[in-house]
């Protein structure tokens, strides 16, 4: 009984830090886009030091910042109170990595990060949930997969481009943490190289920008491999933005996918992205898995 009681005072935990996180890394982000004066292409924030509001572990947050501090998309940096937080804002120019990433026929959306500090929620969201293995799909520069293997999991990187692939791997190699960037189609990889045992799948691409073809050849392909469906996960980046979809809003437009292969949505999290930063809402993320 003991050992039951302190797993469950740790998950709680687990939970509370997850969601403070996630509550003040949106209000930092609301706060900071109606008074952001610079002209950056995208910017995004990072605080300074572990604290009430953002309780993580000091030597995590030392990584997303050193993640930030050796990516050639960022080429500025200062520090800056938001609502009482001292945090860095980085700030960075995409332009020549969208342009690279639009010329393959089969890419389902240019790319657009997902914010550092969103990018380690995420992943430790899989953490939580006992996944071992990360496989990012349409990773652009690997901070979700970077984020993976510093806490703990198994990481594969897989990209069609092979500029952001040069990009991950520089990132990688600067920073010593090695999430296994690969350079494949990811509607044609064949998934089974891995040697999966219990993963969980991140889709790169909103439903309605291909993304939903995407996920239709991953989840045939999954399904395809012996005994790891009923252990394999699977997040859809949505969006709660009407102007985006031409069908519903239902599960940020993956409902038909959703209900397709009879999923079930084990939890959904609103996270800051660079494609959302003029928003006041965030870039819901659903974890399914198989039912």
């Amino acid at each position: 009984m003991p050992h039951y009681s302190e797993f469950i005072k740790r998950t709680y935990f687990i939970e509370f830090m997850l969601d403070e996180l996630v509550k003040n890394l949106v209000h930092v982000k609301q706060d900071f886009s109606k008074n952001y004066a610079g002209s950056a292409h995208i910017q995004e924030v990072i605080p300074v030091s572990v604290s009430k509001q953002f309780p993580m572990d000091k030597h995590h947050l030392e990584l997303l910042h050193d993640f930030a501090q050796k990516n050639p998309i960022y080429f500025n940096s200062f520090e800056q109170k938001i609502k009482g937080i001292s945090c860095i804002v980085y700030e960075g120019d995409i332009n020549q990595y969208w342009l690279n990433s639009i010329k393959h026929g089969s890419s389902c959306q240019p790319f657009y990060p997902t914010w550092i500090m969103s990018a380690y929620v995420m992943a430790s969201i899989a953490k939580k949930l006992g996944y071992k293995e990360l496989v990012d799909v349409g990773s652009g520069d690997g901070r979700i997969a970077f984020c993976g293997k510093f806490l703990g999991l198994v990481s594969h990187s897989i990209e069609i481009d092979d500029v952001l692939i040069e990009l991950q791997e520089t990132i990688s190699k600067s920073t010593n943490q090695n999430f296994n960037p690969r350079c494949e189609d990811a509607l044609e990889f064949d998934y089974s190289q891995l040697e999966l045992i219990h993963p969980l799948f991140f889709i790169g691409g909103l439903a309605q920008m291909g993304g939903d073809i995407l996920a239709i050849s991953i989840i045939d392909k999954i399904n395809s491999i012996s005994n790891i469906a009923h252990n394999t996960g699977i997040v859809f980046a949505g969006t709660n933005s009407k102007k985006q979809l031409s069908t519903t809003l239902v599960n940020g437009g993956w409902g038909f996918i959703i209900e397709k292969y009879n999923l079930n949505i084990v939890e959904t999290v609103s996270l800051p992205t660079i494609w959302t930063f003029d928003q006041t809402i965030e870039t819901p993320y659903i974890y399914t898995k198989f039912n």
